[in-house]
């Protein structure tokens, strides 16, 4: 039997303890204006993957090479992200994940109209350094403004909305592609994420248990960062995230090349709307937060892995709607073990939680970035069920990671 690595809980709060509870107008507000954000970051981060196919066509690229404007984006948030959380020790939370939108956002525009190739992966990687502003510093703010009975329903939340704006910026902008173009679709990806950064600083309030630094020390940061590394329980959920996003993204890489192809023959609109599936994410990832709560976040998270792993085998299966329900299986189980590792990190982290917060999500976009671009060399050489191999014994990886973990005492 594997080993496992003991974690403690966090000590009981007493009565005076002044964060945002469950059910209070505080609590609502937060979660809607996180919601808000995860669904602006995620929809302008995904909106080019139903386009990859486009991108290859019409600038005459290979399938690994489309999916740089994914993974460019996701490679330069990765980074950005540990930069961002330090950043966000000096300036404060609210501001720059309200600027790191807006700029987002109008690069995404910009990547509508330029003219060539190259030039749309230098716009699209800017828009990923800039995103950096957002997940970690949300993931912190959470954790220091939610009381953590209710901190798992609010992660939840969260990552609800990055599912929401993962399906719309993916489904609207095939629709749009098919009805007008796929640079008008582009666009309108961006002035909605304006309008979400309009919403997100209107609903927020701010910081009360954020504690500003005067100043950037760049050994503060690294002593941050150390020691989440060496705690015993940390580095396994950041294994889980890479890992898990790195199956995840590739299976939505490249399936439309798949239902592109015969026997399928499957139109941009008709694939854009497979990811439809990202509802069933919407509502696990919201449940997971709130099971977790309730019943230990190892079990739940363990669970979602092995859905996730059921529903990739699934998508094996020669008919459409075989493969649509593996599609399913796999997001329901991707957002249940995403929403309780993003949360358990804020929850077990002893102090600097924005610094445990970006190395989680470091390592969670790098899984997007690497692993997304590794997966087309398995497309080219070995089709569908060589993705599905190599999508799978990330899976297993990452099953191997989350039972090394003991979940905490309730």
């Amino acid at each position: 039997m594997m080993p496992t690595v003991p974690i403690r809980p966090e000590p009981i709060l007493t009565n005076a303890d002044t964060r945002a509870q469950r059910g209070s107008a505080a609590y609502r507000k937060i979660s809607l204006a996180l919601f808000l954000a995860g669904f602006a970051t995620f929809s302008l981060l995904y909106c080019v993957q139903p386009l990859l196919p486009a991108f290859a066509q019409d600038f005459r690229v290979s399938p690994a090479q489309s999916s740089l404007a994914l993974s460019l984006s996701t490679g330069f948030l990765a980074v950005a992200i540990l930069c961002a959380s330090a950043v966000s020790e000096v300036l404060g939370r609210r501001g720059l994940m309200f600027s790191s939108i807006c700029a987002a956002a109008c690069l995404n525009i910009v990547a509508a109209l330029v003219p060539d190739w190259h030039a749309l992966l230098v716009a699209r990687a800017l828009e990923g350094l800039l995103l950096g502003g957002v997940p970690a510093v949300a993931m912190a703010y959470l954790a220091e403004e939610m009381h953590p009975k209710g901190l798992g329903l609010a992660m939840g939340l969260y990552v609800s909305g990055t599912a929401f704006g993962g399906m719309i910026g993916r489904v609207g902008v095939g629709v749009l592609t098919e009805w007008a173009s796929w640079r008008v679709a582009l666009g309108s990806v961006g002035v909605i994420g304006l309008l979400a950064a309009v919403g997100f600083i209107a609903l927020l309030p701010p910081s009360r248990h954020f504690v500003r630094r005067p100043s950037f020390e760049a050994g503060y940061h690294l002593r941050a960062w150390a020691k989440h590394l060496s705690h015993p329980g940390l580095p396994w959920l950041f294994g889980v995230g890479f890992l898990m996003m790195g199956a995840f993204v590739t299976v939505y890489n490249y399936v439309g090349f798949r239902l592109m192809a015969a026997p399928y023959g499957l139109s941009q609109a008709a694939i854009s709307l497979v990811f439809t599936a990202y509802l069933f994410g919407i509502v696990a990832s919201s449940t997971a937060g709130a099971l977790a709560d309730r019943l230990g976040r190892g079990p739940v998270m363990t669970a979602g892995i092995v859905i996730a792993a059921l529903g990739l085998v699934l998508t094996l299966s020669h008919s459409l709607w075989g493969v649509i329900g593996g599609i399913a299986g796999l997001t329901i189980g991707f957002f249940i073990a995403h929403a309780v590792a993003s949360g358990w990190v804020g929850r077990i982290a002893q102090g600097h939680k924005g610094h445990a917060a970006s190395l989680y999500l470091l390592a969670y976009y790098l899984g997007s970035s690497v692993m997304g671009s590794a997966g087309g060399w398995f497309w080219a050489e070995g089709g569908w069920p060589a993705v599905v191999a190599f999508a799978g014994a990330l899976f297993a990886l990452a099953f191997m990671a989350a039972r090394r973990l003991r979940p905490p005492a309730h």
